[in-house]
């Protein structure tokens, strides 16, 4: 094929173990994610983007961030932080603010009901977490863990995916 992608004959098929391995990895970033989203709601009320949001503007100076700064370290498209934002602002969790480098840009700044908000949605997130991804594993699979998901990040990553 003329668009780098490999034919039929090309392929690399997947090993009954891979493909076993793929289907396990398939399921748990699919029903993670939807657990962590079904935590979130219960114990705090927030989308885990909202809870995302929120915790970096927490850890950032001054608790405010360039907008397009926040979509970075997120890795998010900056639509669809600007979304978010619109409805966290409607909330009262945020507000947009002329940017404090520059004056043209916009900064997102946590408020006070935001850190308050922040405060307590993160001790019921930490447990949840710790509980069902640490605790699971030994320190060495932990480990093990942290640096196979770095080299499938990489690997993305030379692709120009992530």
């Amino acid at each position: 094929m003329s668009d780098g992608t490999p034919s039929t004959e090309q392929t690399r098929w997947l090993s009954s173990d891979e493909q076993e391995t793929w289907l396990r990895i398939r399921e748990f970033m699919w029903g993670y994610s939807a657990a962590l989203d079904r935590q979130m709601a219960q114990d705090a009320g927030l989308s885990t983007g909202e809870y995302s949001v929120l915790a970096t503007l927490s850890e950032a100076e001054d608790r405010q961030l360039r907008a397009g700064d926040a979509a970075a370290d997120l890795g998010w498209e900056r639509s669809r932080l600007s979304h978010l934002l619109r409805r966290m602002e409607a909330k009262g969790l945020i507000e947009r603010v002329a940017s404090k480098c520059d004056g043209r840009g916009q900064d997102v700044l946590l408020t006070q009901l935001g850190w308050e908000t922040i405060q307590a949605a993160a001790p019921s997130h930490v447990s949840f977490v710790r509980e069902t991804i640490f605790d699971p594993l030994t320190p060495e699979e932990q480990a093990t863990l942290a640096t196979a998901l770095g080299k499938v990040r990489q690997a993305t990553q030379d692709k120009g995916l992530w």
